[in-house]
């Protein structure tokens, strides 16, 4: 039997102008469906994965057409509690060149904002699973999803379930001061620690002294400093941070570093050329994921997930579409993109 993975978080509906057109511009928005914890079960399911979401979605069409997306590309939906009336909706609108990319939210009183515990029956929701998986947005949603997220890994650690977090900070949520408090407890029964270059800054308040993020410039060495800071206070049993030297909107440099409290390792650099880049990260963490689930060591795990990202970068819309062959593929050394016949 497969391992079974189960994520808990949003599912959002994504609208975005057409191409690269802008929001005042935008006469068409195509309709898609995504969110972190969604974007890395559809990742481990596309893996092989027995890759269960746990989220509340509403019961109308909107909400049903989103639970179709994740059981079309083979998720196991069948936990996800219904109700509550609205879907959450984020807009995209893409960067090109030094225009960044925009993301405007319209996620208040969603239905898994407006969740309570007893939607929830974890001891079923976890039986013969081997890993928990959640990020830092969906405690962010609201203090009722905080208080479920806490409830959930009180009782993965019980069971023995390896849990794992990407801390995914954003602003639009809450304040730095709050998500440190709340994460802060949270944490305590996290075992693998998943974070960009400001995440661990924003969240902690650790920062990498020589790099600035705007400007482009990630100092790789500063990382281990803080990997190892937030490891000691947390008891981490690995800490993966993700590093992405932006030269454009269009073109940055994407690699990564894994700390298992007793080495350092550094993935390969990819120059990526972006087609999409939402849900990079969570194709990391999905990488990250299956690879050490699957007892990769600690080198070939980073390689693993940093590839699959890179792939990701590449792909139209939240979820990424790729197989472990393809994976691999780019791991040993094929990033020609030359045609395959």
């Amino acid at each position: 039997m497969p391992k079974r993975v189960v994520t808990f978080g949003e599912l959002m509906l994504r609208l975005a102008p057409d191409g690269y057109y802008r929001f005042l511009q935008a006469k068409n928005y195509g309709a898609t469906y995504g969110g972190g914890e969604a974007n890395v079960s559809v990742s481990l399911a596309n893996f092989g994965l027995d890759a269960r979401f746990i989220s509340k979605i509403p019961e109308h069409e909107i909400g049903q057409a989103g639970v179709n997306s994740l059981r079309e590309r083979g998720v196991d939906t069948s936990f996800i509690a219904r109700g509550g009336e609205r879907v959450g909706i984020y807009f995209l609108e893409k960067g090109a060149s030094q225009r960044p990319s925009k993301v405007l939210y319209d996620r208040k009183y969603s239905a898994i904002a407006e969740a309570e515990e007893t939607d929830f029956d974890w001891n079923k929701i976890f039986e013969k699973t081997q890993w928990f998986h959640f990020t830092g947005i969906t405690p962010g949603l609201s203090d009722k999803t905080a208080k479920i997220c806490l409830q959930a890994c009180k009782i993965a650690k019980e069971k023995g379930i390896t849990i794992s977090c990407d801390l995914n900070f954003r602003k639009k949520l809450w304040s730095k001061e709050k998500a440190g408090t709340v994460m802060g407890e949270i944490c305590k029964f996290v075992d693998i620690c998943i974070a960009n270059e400001e995440d661990i800054d924003d969240v902690f308040g650790i920062k990498a002294k020589h790099s600035d993020i705007a400007s482009g410039k990630v100092n790789h060495e500063d990382y281990k400093e803080v990997a190892k800071i937030v490891t000691d206070r947390f008891n981490f049993s690995k800490v993966a941070i993700t590093l992405r030297s932006s030269i454009s909107a269009n073109d940055n440099r994407w690699a990564a570093m894994l700390y298992d409290g007793k080495e350092f390792y550094f993935s390969k650099e990819y120059l990526i050329h972006i087609v999409d880049r939402v849900g990079g990260g969570d194709s990391f963490g999905a990488g990250l994921i299956y690879s050490l689930i699957n007892n990769f060591s600690s080198r070939d795990a980073l390689e693993f997930a940093v590839a699959a990202s890179c792939l990701k970068h590449s792909i139209e819309g939240d979820y990424n579409q790729v197989s472990v062959g393809e994976v691999l593929k780019l791991v040993s050394g094929d990033a020609s993109g030359r045609v395959q016949r």
